[in-house]
Order: structure tokens, then C-alpha cells, then sequence
């Protein structure tokens, strides 16, 4: 039993010791300092044909976002269609730079500038937006003092940033224009276009016919003649319901008229503005010019 025992311990210390002569046993730090050959080396590997495809293809893509054709250029300034101002662009009315273009397919790039008959246009889309413009919101971008302004009645009208077209006090009621066509808003409000505006004015007491001779006939105030281009009575109304239709840009200058007279307004609201009207749109409520009505604004 016990040479069974020892024979057996031999052939386990003898399988042991065999296991342990089988692993690398590293005693000498020369095998850390090899030469650098005997390290492994790691190469790029190079792009394959479609991998250099795709690559191609991803740095075309933000070049072409970068530029805009001309007559889509063209036709968002609001001047025509796109059809329009490619038959323009051939015709010689474009150019980019300062240079004459008549290709089709020319790219506008971001500072470009960019001439139509002379004339520097902007590819932003022209806008229109008529307001009829409820009481206590005045007629500005923003208020420093919290106020409520038109701009938060506007505010989903456009994408575009608009501006108002001239002015209504906080408490003046009425038809107000916006657009982001600076040539239309100056026209609209410079005094030698005469653009006429029509009030509908609710005073505290009858206006006296001799009073009403005295303001058609013109008065001076604060040193300046003023003149109302019309003055009556609202129709089936009191006499102290009165319409007035003015083209001056003066600053309140409807409540002066009736202020010089003795006269205080009640209320105030405008009717027709550049030929506007508030026909089908409620008080606090907006729509887009149609393209007849901007049309009408043109010429005017």
C-alpha cells in the first residue's frame, strides 16, 4: 500500500514539475528591451474604392448647401417666379459681384451681393401681414417695461422677421401693416406718397359744425399747418361719432386735431390704411396681404 502511495506522488510531483517548465519564465530584463523590430507594427489601412466614394460624396454635401441658385434667389427676393427670373437672367437683369450673369444654374454664395436691374435685393421672402390691432398694445418691437406689444399678436404670422408699418398709439384701435419690405414700409410712410388713412373718432361731446369748417379748412398747430384731406359725421350716428381721413405722419396727430378744439377722444380706431380695409378680420386678428392687394400697394 505505501509503494502503491509513493509511486503514485512520484507521478504527480513528476507531472507537476513538467507543467511547470512548459510556461516561459522570464528572468532577465534583456527580454524587455528587444529590438524594435520585434514589435508588432500597425499600418493604416487604405480607404477601398467605395469607402473613397462615400467620402467624396460627404464633402460635396456641405458645398452645395452653401450656395443658392440665382433665380430661386430672384424669385424669393418677391420679385417673380423662378421661370420669371430665369428668362431675366438670360436677358442680362442679374449680377452677382458686379459681374454680368446669364448662366443658368449660377450659385449665390453667403455674401455675395447680388443686383437686379441695378438694384440690390435680399433672397428673404417679402411678407405682408395686416393687423387689426385691439386696444392697450403698443406699436413696437419690444418694451423695457413689460408692456404687451403688437409683435406678440404677430408672432406666428411669419418666419420672417416683420416690422410695423408706421405707428398706432396704445389705446388707438385699427388696421396696422407689417412687412419686412423696407422700400413698401418707407413708401407707406414718407409724407410725399400721401398715403390716406381714414379714423373713425368717438369724441366726449357733438362736434360743432363750426368747428368741423374750421379743421377742413385747415389750422395751424405747434406752428405747422395741418390739413385733413376729409371730415363728416358717421352716418345714422351721433354727432359726436366723426371720420376723419388724413395722409399726415404726425405723431397723434388725429387726438391733437380734436385736442385743439376742445374736444377729447374717446376712442379712436383706424378704418383704412393705403386702402385696407378691416373687412372679415376681427379685432386681435391677423392675415396675409393677398397679391392683388400687395400689387395695389405697389402703384400706389
Amino acid at each position: 500500500m505505501n509503494s502503491s502511495k509513493n509511486s503514485s506522488r512520484g507521478r504527480q510531483q513528476r507531472k507537476k514539475t513538467t507543467s511547470n517548465t512548459s510556461k516561459p519564465t522570464f528572468h532577465s530584463k534583456k527580454k524587455f528591451t528587444k529590438n524594435f523590430k520585434d514589435k508588432p507594427t500597425y499600418r493604416r489601412e487604405r480607404p477601398t474604392s467605395e469607402s473613397k466614394t462615400t467620402t467624396s460624396k460627404q464633402l460635396k454635401k456641405p458645398d452645395e448647401s452653401l450656395g443658392i441658385r440665382l433665380n430661386k434667389y430672384i424669385s424669393n427676393s418677391g420679385i417673380c417666379s423662378r421661370r420669371e427670373a430665369d428668362v431675366f437672367i438670360k436677358a442680362g437683369s442679374a449680377s452677382v459681384n458686379g459681374k454680368l450673369i446669364t448662366e443658368m444654374g449660377y450659385k449665390v454664395m453667403p455674401g455675395d451681393v447680388v443686383k437686379f436691374d441695378g438694384s440690390t435685393i435680399s433672397p428673404e421672402k417679402k411678407r405682408y401681414v395686416l393687423l387689426n390691432k385691439p386696444k392697450n398694445y403698443i406699436t413696437t418691437m419690444d418694451d423695457d417695461r413689460g408692456r404687451k406689444t403688437v409683435m406678440e399678436l404677430v408672432a406666428n404670422a411669419s418666419k420672417e422677421r416683420i416690422y410695423p408699418v408706421g405707428r398706432l398709439d396704445r389705446n388707438t384701435t385699427g388696421l396696422l401693416l407689417f412687412t419686412n419690405d423696407g422700400e413698401l414700409a418707407k413708401k407707406l410712410t414718407h409724407p410725399k406718397h400721401n398715403i390716406q388713412k381714414l379714423y373713425h373718432a368717438s369724441l366726449d361731446k357733438k362736434l360743432a359744425m363750426s368747428d368741423m369748417q374750421k379743421i377742413a379748412d385747415g389750422f395751424i398747430l405747434d406752428e405747422k399747418r395741418v390739413l385733413v384731406d376729409e371730415i363728416s359725421y358717421i352716418m345714422n350716428q351721433p354727432k359726436s361719432e366723426v371720420g376723419v381721413k388724413i395722409h399726415s405722419g404726425r405723431n397723434r396727430i388725429v387726438r391733437r386735431i380734436f385736442e385743439n378744439f376742445n374736444y377729447s377722444v374717446v376712442k379712436l380706431d383706424r378704418v383704412l390704411f393705403a386702402g385696407l380695409t378691416k373687412k372679415d378680420l376681427p379685432r386681435g386678428h391677423w392675415r396675409h396681404l393677398t397679391e392683388l392687394e400687395v400689387s395695389t400697394l405697389m402703384m400706389l
